[in-house]
């Protein structure tokens, strides 16, 4: 018969009394028939089961209507089990058969004289409503219409009751907005009710009386709703939308709110300004109020990063969302009704600014104007229509159930069977609801993204449109708003990639409208547009890449993202676009071990005959890591470590090939070169520390080889030979051209400028014994000799490891020195005008007050302790807390603040593709910046904050450990 609880169902049945065959069946047919009998069986308690049976024998419709309404809502049994005689509403010549629209609903519940009357007048209007909505005499749209009404009805009946019991009363003029589903007459049968408050004192009222007057009434209003008594509760008054929220008065004048609209207002309380109306009270003040929000609601969309507040806005909502619970979260999960409402009102925001008829607070009603005025596509409205009054349905249907506020899908079988009875799936009702929910989910996903973004081709693109009619006016809006700052130009960019019949154009219509949207979340999507076009015109007929964007979805993420993050990855791939290849492939993305480098760009090297071939092979390879590394690090694959390892080991690469190709071009001059050659890796080289904008510090050295017949090296043909490998190497690597220069800087040899480019290795032997300064030992702390011949490269290293870890430690007059010197590069070198506080490398707790900390005590402590035999700070720094030279707890400030100033360093190259010594200063690069360190765009001076807190806390450590006590 359908009754899960059999004993139970017997009893129920036995407290009815001779109940007929035809009515148990009829109860067997409702959603959870054991819930309909058990409600029955309580409403006989009081009404007489007698009577009960009577009254259903004699009232066919009445019968049908409450057994439909028992077996939907448990809570409604229950109001009926104690308010027997509301059941009579529901006869045939008794309940309207249309919803009762506001004037009517304000007269009936205005008759209520205590809170305890207002909650049963409030749960008989919401049996009616219910009553209408099951038996399908009202649609969805106008039950959810009508329990706003009533929740509007109620305010109005709340806040009489409240001024009756108020004595100062006549003090102020109080109005009630009200806001969200309610504002919006969309209202879920159990919810939170959104409310702003609004008085004004009457005249010759003292102003503090009327507000100390107003904030009761309010008060008292929302307490009457709100507290629990024996006839339940109707809502929670929500004034959280109120200016400054929780933190703000209760209530405000009209100007005050204005002011404060005017003035601090976000992004998301205009939107959410979109669904007030006035509710209760004054009316001439309420009114007021809307007239005077009104005009910021509808500019708002002109506000910088509108779209992307909004977005921002959308994207916490969900991340805040437990992951146990994302999947069954109707309302703000993926695919949930917030995705309708955050579409429909982006719309809404960014074209009714001229746009009059999209002025409409209801979803729906906004959603029909947004297709009417050819904003979206009629087959992708009606698409999204459905899916959100299929789920606004199950929302109601589970709320409905025990009347309580919750917006998630029940696991539990029984529940989705009763649900999925009452929407009409009779057939395996628990699966086949569950089916259809996840297909309006996935639909709406879909959706959310393509109502916004595929307008815009399609107001390019001359081809049939399914009834869209977006103006290249309104694209250009819609542009601005997403953060566009050459919407026309952007505008030009889609026509000329869509434009036309081609394969090509087709994959590209179907591509833009998902990479105008990840554009758009970058910090630049002016130059992500531009540079994806400038890429699509080099690339456009090659067969993969349009196929890898369109069937890779990753990919074509990740390459909007760069483009619109990075000028340095992006004019890497500019001059190679072949590079795109990489992307959506995590293995692609893995940098090459210096290893594999070496082999590659050696082999290169040696390969070709002519030499300049031969450098230009080696820069094509460079470039194609670096755009590995860029591109693997704009997406967060690889930490600051990672990344200073990988481009030391591109840089050592590069040098060793070069080298090989230098040799080359002086050797077909020359002849066979008669000395060898070895490269000292200097500096953030030497320490595997290399970011975006380092150059490369270079030692060159050389040793000449004996004459034939054993006779003595000529040591001026070696020297003569050596020098010109070194110019040529350089030459080499620093000609412009379609590959990225490199740098190769040598001012860290003995005398520095002064001093000859190339030594051999007697003449670095004779000045380190002779002249060798303690300035000199502490630069060689990060020297690697590496590149070029193995055997001198390992004679250099055991010349200098006494030089920088001396077996003794160093003096106290060294030690005097290296801070003398410290002290008038903090003074000296701090360029003119430059923020000590925000100075990357020699600002207060910066790479310059960190790094000569560490360096400091490895010259102390090496001697004893050999770990801090290392080029690499972050493991000397590791290895002095080891040894206890430093505490745990400094050894991590020191740390963080290294790592934090070296990813901004990057993360300014990367951005803005120039490097920077301090931190920047423009907003748009600070926002740029702060994307790519991973805070989010609109999180600039929470990465600032952090890097000055940082920083300072650096900076203690080391006034502590570096300067010491003051002598």
């Amino acid at each position: 018969m359908g009754f899960e609880a059999g004993e139970a169902a017997v009893l129920h049945l036995a407290a009815l009394g001779d109940v007929p065959d035809a009515l148990v069946e009829q109860i067997a047919g409702v959603a959870s028939p054991d819930t309909a009998l058990k409600s029955l069986s309580r409403i006989a308690e009081p009404y007489g089961a007698a009577k009960l049976l009577a009254l259903l024998d004699s009232d066919d419709v009445l019968r049908q209507r409450l057994l439909i309404v028992l077996g939907t809502s448990q809570a409604l049994g229950d109001f009926l089990a104690k308010h027997p005689e509301s059941l009579t509403d529901l006869g045939a010549g008794e309940l309207s058969k249309t919803a009762l629209d506001l004037e009517e609903q304000r007269r009936q519940m205005g008759t209520a004289k205590t809170p305890d009357e207002l909650r049963v007048h409030y749960h008989r209007k919401l049996l009616h409503i219910a009553t209408r909505d099951l038996t399908a005499l009202t649609s969805f749209e106008d039950s959810s219409a009508e329990i706003a009404d009533l929740a509007v009805a109620t305010l109005g009946a709340a806040l009489d009751i409240a001024r009756r019991d108020e004595d100062d009363d006549a003090l102020c003029r109080l109005a009630i907005v009200a806001m969200g589903k309610t504002g919006g007459r969309e209202l879920n049968y159990i919810s939170d009710v959104d409310v702003i408050f609004v008085y004004e004192p009457t005249d010759g009222a003292d102003d503090q009386a009327a507000l100390k007057a107003a904030t009761r009434l309010a008060a008292a209003t929302m307490r009457i709703c709100g507290e629990h008594t024996a006839e339940g509760v109707i809502w929670e008054v929500d004034a959280e939308l109120r200016p400054e929220g929780k933190s703000g008065p209760l209530v405000r004048t009209l100007s005050s709110h204005v002011n404060y609209y005017e003035r601090w207002a976000t992004t998301w309380e205009f939107q959410a300004l979109l669904k007030g109306r006035y509710a209760a009270g004054d009316e001439q003040l309420g009114r007021a109020y809307l007239d005077a929000v009104s005009p910021m609601i509808w500019a708002a969309s002109t506000r910088d990063n509108f779209v992307s507040d909004v977005r921002a806005m959308r994207r916490r909502v969900v991340d805040n969302i437990p992951s146990a619970q994302i999947d069954r979260q109707l309302k703000l999960g993926p695919g949930g009704l917030r995705d309708v409402e955050f579409a429909v009102q982006l719309l809404q925001l960014v074209h009714g600014r001229v746009d009059e008829s999209l002025r409409s607070p209801t979803t729906l009603s906004g959603l029909r104007a947004l297709i009417k005025g050819g904003y979206v596509g009629r087959r992708d409205g009606a698409a999204m229509e459905e899916a959100y009054e299929f789920l606004r349905t199950l929302e109601h249907r589970i709320q409905l159930f025990k009347l309580r506020r919750t917006h998630f899908v029940p696991e539990d079988e029984e529940d989705l069977r009763r649900i999925g009875r009452s929407m009409g799936f009779r057939h395996n009702p628990a699966e086949n609801l569950v089916r259809e929910w996840q297909a309006h989910r996935r639909e709406v996903r879909r959706l959310h993204e393509k109502l916004f973004y595929r307008p815009l081709l399609e107001a390019v693109a001359s081809l049939p449109t399914d009834g869209l009619r977006l103006t290249p006016e309104a694209a250009e809006q819609r542009l601005r708003a997403l953060g566009y700052v050459d919407p026309v130009g952007a505008l030009a960019h889609l026509k000329a990639l869509t434009s036309g019949l081609s394969r090509r154009a087709s994959i590209q219509r179907s591509l833009l409208p998902a990479m105008l949207s990840w554009f758009a979340e970058s910090p630049d999507p002016d130059a992500g547009l531009l540079a994806f076009r400038k890429i699509s015109e080099g690339l456009g007929e090659t067969h993969w890449y349009l196929r890898k964007l369109r069937d890779e979805g990753e990919g074509a993420e990740q390459l909007a993202h760069i483009l619109s993050s990075s000028r340095y990855v992006t004019d890497l791939i500019l001059r190679a676009p072949e590079s795109v290849a990489m992307l959506g492939d995590a293995a692609e993305l893995v940098p090459r071990t210096r290893e594999r480098l070496l082999t590659e760009m050696e082999t290169a090297a040696g390969r070709h005959r002519d030499p300049l071939d031969a450098i230009r092979t080696v820069r094509r390879i460079r470039r194609r890591e670096l755009s590995r590394i860029g591109i693997a690090d704009v997406l967060g694959r690889l930490d600051i470590d990672e990344v200073g390892e990988a481009l030391t080991d591109i840089a050592t690469g590069t040098l060793s090939a070069a080298l090989i190709a230098a040799t080359g071009v002086v050797e077909a001059e020359r002849g066979t070169l008669p000395t060898r050659m070895a490269i000292v890796l200097m500096g953030r080289l030497g320490g595997h520390e290399v970011g975006f904008g380092s150059d490369a510090d270079v030692m060159f050295v050389h040793s000449p080889l004996p004459g034939a017949d054993g006779r003595a090296p000529d040591e001026k043909a070696a020297g003569d030979a050596a020098m010109a490998v070194a110019v040529e190497l350089r030459r080499m690597l620093a000609t412009p051209g379609d590959d990225p220069a490199l740098e190769v800087d040598a001012n860290l040899r003995p005398e520095g400028r002064s001093g000859p480019l190339v030594r051999s290795f007697n003449s670095y032997k004779a000045y380190y014994d002779r002249w060798s300064a303690v300035w000199e030992a502490q630069a060689l702390l990060r020297a690697e000799a590496v590149v070029g011949d193995r055997e001198l490269c390992e004679q250099f290293t055991i010349l200098i490891d006494p030089l920088r870890w001396p077996g003794k430690g160093i003096s106290d007059d060294d030690v005097r020195e290296i801070r003398r010197i410290k002290a008038r590069i903090d003074s000296e070198r701090l360029p003119r005008g430059a923020n000590p506080a925000t100075h990357l490398k020699l600002g207060r707790g910066g790479l310059a007050d960190v790094e000569w900390t560490v360096q400091l005590l490895q010259m102390e402590h090496a001697h004893h302790v050999p770990g801090l035999r290392t080029t690499k700070t972050l493991d000397a720094l590791h290895a002095a807390c080891e040894a206890d030279l430093v505490s745990e707890e400094d050894a991590v400030v020191l740390k963080a603040a290294w790592r934090l100033v070296s990813r901004i360093r990057n993360a300014v190259m990367l951005y803005r593709a120039k490097a920077a010594e301090s931190m920047v200063e423009q907003a748009s690069e600070r926002a740029g910046v702060a994307y790519l360190m991973g805070y989010g765009a609109d999180e600039t001076e929470l990465m600032i904050d952090d890097y000055l807190r940082t920083t300072r806390q650096a900076r203690k450590v080391v006034e502590r450990i570096f300067w010491g006590p003051a002598e």
